[in-house]
């Protein structure tokens, strides 16, 4: 080698010198750079000089060696150490960190993709994942139902506050002890009003007066004998009475005093004169016995008013006859009366009196009272029937001793040829005819019914009658009705129906129906259909030939239905609300032990849907407990109607009281008023239930899937790189998923600045996948990697470095000395 190469290889020295101390004194500079990769310097000879390649061995000679100079150093290489840094943990959830092999993918502003270890991230204005130079974070997105799309790598975004979810419920579970023993549901509460009456049907109209009958006055009748052709006894005695009629001949004043006639010794005619009279009747009867008996029997009938009339008929001749008796029935106390219409013709009558068929109108408003001693009541102004509708007049009266008991006194025809008669009535019926204690009669007559023709479901609600203290009054008008029942003790959610001039008393016992959530047989339960009453009675609300709603509930006590006085609220079309007096009486009281469950559910767009379940004692057999499970929700919205219940079926438990089965577990809820899916479809789990005995049966919810509406309020990220937003309902949905790099020689990576590499010619190209998975690291979340520099092994390598520097410079150093002694020769 020649003096002169000698700088040139000191030269090569101190430039790989200065190579170590740049990459070691970056190493340190980055000592505190997050997910810095310390790099290392790798050192080769350059050419070397060769004076003497030597020569082989011989037999005589060992051979030589090659004789070579090296000319200096070359950096063969400075490699990065991609050895894990420490981890530290942060406060920040968007902070990450790799434990183990690979990349974080980040997309620049152009488009290019490049990769990092620095997890240092955060969001931007558009809740975008980015870096610290805002490059974003790629990885995979979601779905609109929170799924992870892994198909594409894209920018991960964090909606924090923007985005709400919501999720229908699939499933409820539920617990509890269904017990084994206790009263079988077979019986039903059933509730019924009295009975109603129809408007449409015309009622007689007041205006009746009533008042003690007149009685004949015989004060100033005069009475002569004579001699003439009649047929009387002569030297006898005779007694008459006088009686007014009405023009029907139907009703009779009290009777007169007596008036006493003794006849001459040869006479054997009597005129009676001054004969009493009465603007209030047509006719007057003369009653009278035979000579010297007591017995009053019809003389004649003369009009009313009449001056005199003789008398020549003889006792024969009275007594021959089918001269009616004088009826003397005379009444005490005091009385009131209800005057009716019939559409049965007077006359169609039993042997007590009572018409045999027919409809009735409803009564007018009580008439009187009056009170009455030894004497009889007059009726006047009676109300007309139509002869159409109506054919006949009906009369009813208390008796003394009832005063609240009505029973029918008389039936007064129409009159066809008279239409516009004023009718009157003169009442002679004892109490004992009314009660039917009189002579041959075997049954009290027909007693009043305040309510007339009874409504059916075809009656139209606002007809539908009801009477209240004698006085019928309408119950419903149009408008809207709004409802709100109890069941089982709990009080239901209020329901309306819109009233109009056509709905009918068969849609106000659907809309009953359905806003009690009364279960009938249907086709969803023929294979299991729902008990009736043990009466024989199916469940629902009906209306008898008398008029009266009954309503029949399910069987068992938690679905006993019932009424109260303020259940049904009316507002008419001027916004005035009055409540609607229909009491419902309980006429049997539900028996069968049960237990109730209330909960809440959630349609598709996060509404709060209430659902009550209640499970009634169905059936015990030596092996089997079987228990029926209704469902109703307030919150039902079918197309039409407003029906609240949504589901039904049967559970079974074993002699060890271990679930079997359930027949069906699946309640449906129609949201038709609302944008969500419809219907709500969602399972009840019932495999968590004991059938073991126990003193009270227990049923709750022990959880279901669905949740209300929230908004995203926070997030965190898994190992596996998976991000999770928490939302204020407490709910968890899946954001994205971080995706990692990974290069089959990272050392090939070009480093791009920023803690960012690009792919290299000697990298490999990259390859993607989830944190955990194909040889790639997992995710720290809220933890960055540290820088992976030693400090104190790049600062030996600094004093190295430098000590080799020197070392070189030294080497020039001599090798200039030796250079300037050989140009000293020259000289010299």
């Amino acid at each position: 080698m020649s003096l002169s190469s000698v700088f040139s290889t000191a030269l090569s020295g101190m430039a790989a010198s200065e190579t170590m101390i740049d990459v070691a004194g970056n190493n340190v500079a980055n000592a505190n750079t997050v997910g810095f990769k310390a790099s290392n310097v790798e050192f080769a000879t350059q050419f070397s000089q060769t004076l003497s390649v030597g020569t082989a061995p011989s037999d005589g000679d060992g051979g030589s060696d090659p004789v070579q100079t090296g000319l200096g150093v070359e950096v063969a290489s400075v490699d990065p150490d991609f050895s894990q840094g420490t981890l530290q943990t942060t406060s920040d959830s968007a902070d990450l960190a790799i434990q183990g092999d690979g990349f974080f993918a980040v997309q620049t502003a152009g488009g290019q993709q490049l990769y990092t270890r620095d997890g240092q991230f955060k969001l931007n204005s558009q809740n975008q994942l980015t870096d610290a130079s805002g490059n974003l974070v790629l990885g995979y997105g979601v779905d609109s139902s929170f799924n992870i799309q892994a198909t594409q790598l894209q920018a991960l975004s964090i909606p924090l506050g923007s985005t709400a979810v919501a999720h229908a419920t699939q499933n409820v579970t539920m617990e509890g002890t269904l017990s084994a023993t206790g009263t079988v549901a077979t019986t039903a509460q059933i509730i019924q009003t009295g009975s109603l009456g129809d408007a449409s049907y015309s009622a007689p109209a007041s205006g009746t007066t009533v008042a003690v009958a007149d009685t004949p006055n015989t004060t100033n009748v005069t009475t002569a004998s004579s001699t003439g052709t009649g047929g009387l006894s002569s030297s006898a005695q005779y007694q008459y009475e006088f009686v007014f009629e009405d023009a029907n001949g139907t009703t009779q004043s009290t009777p007169s005093a007596a008036v006493t006639v003794t006849t001459g010794a040869t006479d054997n005619t009597v005129t009676l004169s001054n004969l009493p009279t009465d603007s209030n009747y047509s006719s007057l009867q003369i009653y009278r016995t035979d000579a010297g008996g007591s017995t009053f029997k019809l003389l004649t009938t003369i009009s009313n008013p009449a001056s005199s009339y003789t008398d020549t008929t003889s006792d024969a001749t009275l007594d021959a006859g089918t001269s009616p008796p004088l009826n003397t029935t005379e009444l005490t106390g005091d009385y009131s009366y209800y005057v009716t219409f019939a559409n049965v013709p007077a006359g169609n009558d039993d042997a007590n009196g009572n018409p045999l068929s027919g409809v009735e109108s409803r009564p007018t408003p009580v008439i009187g009272p009056v009170d009455v001693v030894n004497g009889r009541i007059q009726l006047n102004n009676l109300p007309v029937p139509d002869g159409t509708q109506w054919q006949s007049v009906r009369i009813y009266r208390n008796t003394a001793s009832d005063p609240t008991d009505y029973q029918l006194v008389s039936e007064l025809p129409y009159n066809a040829s008279d239409p516009t008669q004023n009718l009157s009535f003169t009442d002679n019926v004892s109490d004992a005819v009314l009660q039917g204690t009189a002579a041959g009669m075997t049954a009290p007559r027909q007693s009043l019914n305040m309510t007339g023709p009874p409504a059916t479901s075809s009656t139209l609600l606002t007809n539908l009658l009801q009477n209240n203290g004698g006085t019928s009054q309408s119950l419903f008008q149009v408008g809207t009705l709004t409802y709100t029942g109890e069941k089982g003790a709990n009080t239901l959610t209020a329901q309306s129906l819109k009233i109009t001039s056509t709905t009918t008393v068969q849609d106000l016992l659907n809309f009953i129906d359905q806003a009690d959530g009364i279960q009938s047989n249907n086709a969803s339960t023929a294979a299991n259909p729902i008990p009736n009453d043990s009466s024989g009675a199916a469940p629902g609300a009906t209306i008898n030939a008398q008029g009266e709603i009954t309503i029949v509930s399910n069987n068992g006590q938690d679905n006993a239905v019932s009424i109260n006085p303020s259940a049904f609220q009316l507002t008419t079309a001027s916004g005035t609300t009055t409540p609607i007096d229909l009491p419902f009486n309980t006429t049997q009281q539900a028996v069968g032990n049960g237990a109730i469950a209330n909960f809440v559910v959630y349609d598709s767009l996060g509404e709060a849907i209430n659902v009550r379940v209640t499970a009634e004692l169905q059936s015990q057999t030596s092996s089997e407990t079987t228990y029926r499970w209704y469902a109703d929700s307030s919150d039902n919205q079918p197309g039409a109607g407003v029906n609240i219940a949504v589901g039904t079926g049967l559970i079974s438990f074993d002699g060890q009281g271990n679930f079997i089965s359930a027949t069906n577990d699946t309640v449906s809820v129609d949201r038709s008023d609302t944008p969500a899916t419809s219907p709500l479809n969602f399972n009840l789990n019932f495999s968590a239930l004991s059938g073991l005995s126990a003193t009270a049966s227990s049923l709750n919810a022990s959880g279901q899937d669905g949740f209300p509406p929230g908004q995203l309020t926070s997030f965190n990220i898994s190992s596996d790189g998976t991000i999770q937003g928490v939302f204020d309902n407490g709910t968890q949905r899946n954001l994205g998923q971080v995706q990692l790099a990974r290069f089959a020689n990272p050392d090939g990576l070009v480093q791009q600045g920023q803690n960012l590499f690009a792919a290299g010619v000697n990298s490999g190209l990259p390859v993607i996948a989830s944190p955990s998975s194909e040889g790639i690291g997992s995710i720290v979340s809220g933890a960055v990697e540290l820088s992976n520099t030693d400090i104190s092994a790049s600062l030996i390598t600094l004093i190295s470095a430098s000590t080799m520097y020197r070392g070189n410079s030294e080497v020039i150093s001599t090798a200039n000395q030796l250079w300037t002694a050989l140009l000293n020769l020259q000289q010299a």
